[in-house]
């Protein structure tokens, strides 16, 4: 099944905000997508700046398999970034995001110059954390009350891979 990668546009906001819509049991408490024209609006603005990128990955018939963001980029001796990922229903669980990611994390250690991704995951999201590691990121700690997501302080474990690691 091919796989492809583009970042997010305008034209994506109504395909977008209704994979988000019909994918809220998917999300719990460990990630708040946009999930309204205004807030489709303000990831746009964030994801315009130079330090911030967010791609769809689709399949072959232009359905949403998720969104990936890489935030955060920190350039000069450190070059890092945190990467951030979501799957939409009905493609959840199907092993879609591993090639979607895999895709980002090439882009992301060639044509964006980075040495190192890091995935920050909270320890009960043990399918988010199955995918990273399938993806050769390894565990480096734990950070308690590290990311306010749905309004409360939650604990993450960190996750991180090099680009010598990723091109090995």
């Amino acid at each position: 099944m091919s796989i492809a990668i583009s970042s997010v546009c305008a034209e994506d906001e109504a395909q977008f905000l209704a994979a988000v819509t019909r994918s809220r049991s998917l999300f719990k408490d460990w990630v708040a997508p946009p999930s309204t024209p205004a807030r489709f609006a303000e990831h746009l603005t964030r994801y315009s700046a130079d330090n911030n990128f967010s791609y769809l990955a689709r399949i072959g018939d232009g359905s949403l398999i998720g969104c990936i963001n890489v935030n955060e980029i920190v350039r000069g001796a450190f070059q890092s970034a945190f990467l951030g990922y979501y799957a939409f229903l009905p493609h959840s669980g199907k092993g879609l995001m591993k090639p979607a990611l895999a895709s980002v994390m090439t882009l992301a250690f060639g044509t964006l110059a980075l040495h190192r991704l890091e995935a920050n995951i909270q320890p009960s999201n043990i399918a988010s954390i199955a995918l990273v590691k399938s993806l050769g990121f390894r565990l480096e700690g734990y950070s308690p009350r590290y990311l306010n997501i749905a309004g409360a302080w939650r604990d993450h474990e960190r996750y991180a891979i090099t680009a010598e690691e990723w091109l090995a």
